[in-house]
């Protein structure tokens, strides 16, 4: 779930063809439960990135974010499962509980309301406080909670403010009882694991997290203008130059990732998002994998994404990533995914079989980009320094650059009240 998601859409323009259906999160038996949300969740540090996915420490009650401590000191969680509430009871107390605090906050505080040009006039260096921050504990007290921005199926994000240093930022809030029930606290677990640790201006940062009872609150980077999803819903499809410069985003962001061993696989529109001057943000990193051996086999991500080696259940390496921005280019350009079938199984043999044409509106310079990222055989694809490299994209970056010459600053950035 990024800062909002395709559910939460209103009035979406038609599409051609189906609506895109996301794989079953029947397919995560392939990624075997690790234990109880109680014990799932790691301690966070500043160090450089090199997190084993199965390390496990303790996730009690106490709210308190741990120095990080070896595997065998990992002391299993006595919380059991018997006080949780329904899942329906627990959304609905929660829910409750923000929203008598934000009006309890509104009440008796004076202070600047949170809106979307206060929160690009911060200058605080949110690093050093969340350095001095990780030696106590978060809380929910520490932080303003302001509108949502976005709902999905495990719970909401909300825009905040953290009391000290009035910095503003997205609380992602997710409901235990619903992350147990769905069996997804892996996800949850690589999420903070490997977001936590990844700098770079193209990905979403994941500055700490926090927990009570019954929620896991993560704390992102607030990108003010949402998801790139709805931007290209709003838009049908993007011209060559905001394609190009996308592109550019993203394989430099990709090719950082990579460096740190870290694969995505679940690029797509819905988990990118746009800071205020329309920079890409690479987010939602639940389905990603820090895999220093480079080779994995279980299926995961959005169907219309997923590359031939992974639907045919062979083991894949950092190029799915390719094979995804290929199909992420074709989106941008012709405003639906190229594969897209009236079916699964019409998308997955379409998907296996390479089988997509091309609008005439296409120039020669995109399809070339595009026809040499998707190919069937991984080690045939456009590499990512390729794609930075690609005279199509070199283009068509620099036009985009001249096309926004003028830079958003905090000045022309219209407040939303919260």
């Amino acid at each position: 779930m990024a800062q909002g998601g395709r559910a939460g859409v209103q009035k979406m323009p038609s599409l051609d063809g189906p609506q895109r259906i996301p794989v079953s999160q029947q397919q995560s038996q392939n990624c075997p439960p690790t234990g109880t949300l109680r014990s799932f969740m790691p301690a966070l540090n500043t160090g450089p990135l090199r997190v084993p996915l199965q390390v496990h420490a303790s996730f009690d009650n106490s709210n308190t974010v741990q120095a990080p401590v070896p595997v065998h000191q990992a002391k299993p969680s006595n919380t059991t499962a018997q006080s949780q509430p329904k899942q329906e009871a627990c959304q609905k107390t929660d829910a409750q509980q923000l929203c008598q605090k934000s009006a309890s906050q509104s009440s008796t505080s004076k202070q600047t309301p949170i809106n979307d040009k206060t929160a690009e006039a911060v200058s605080v260096d949110y690093n050093a406080a969340t350095e001095k921050k990780k030696k106590k504990q978060w809380c929910l007290d520490d932080f303003e909670i302001g509108r949502p921005l976005g709902k999905g199926k495990f719970g909401n994000v909300y825009l905040a403010r953290e009391k000290q240093s009035k910095f503003i930022l997205a609380l992602k809030v997710l409901f235990k009882c619903q992350l147990e029930k769905a069996g997804v606290e892996h996800q949850i677990r690589r999420e903070v694991e490997i977001q936590s640790h990844l700098r770079h201006p193209n990905v979403l940062r994941l500055f700490g997290y926090f927990h009570d009872i019954s929620r896991v609150y993560l704390i992102l980077e607030y990108a003010p203008r949402g998801e790139l999803y709805k931007e290209l819903v709003k838009c049908g499809k993007f011209n060559e130059a905001k394609t190009a410069m996308y592109m550019t985003q993203l394989a430099d962001a990709l090719m950082y990732c990579h460096s740190k061993k870290v694969i995505h696989r679940d690029i797509k529109p819905e988990n990118l998002l746009l800071g205020s001057d329309g920079q890409l943000k690479i987010a939602d990193f639940g389905w990603s994998v820090h895999a220093p051996t480079s080779r994995r086999a279980t299926l995961c991500g959005t169907l219309d994404y997923l590359p031939p080696e992974m639907i045919e259940g062979n083991l894949h390496d950092e190029k799915v990533d390719l094979w995804s921005i290929g199909v992420l280019c074709y989106e941008f350009l012709v405003g639906r995914p190229p594969f897209e079938g009236s079916g699964h199984q019409e998308t997955y043999k379409r998907i296996s079989k390479v089988d997509f044409t091309f609008p005439s509106f296409v120039t020669d310079g995109a399809k070339d980009l595009i026809m040499r990222l998707l190919k069937h055989n991984p080690n045939a694809r456009l590499p990512l320094k390729g794609v930075l490299e690609h005279s199509w994209v070199v283009r068509n970056s620099r036009k985009a650059i001249s096309q926004n010459s003028t830079p958003v600053t905090p000045n022309t950035v219209s407040g939303v009240p919260l």
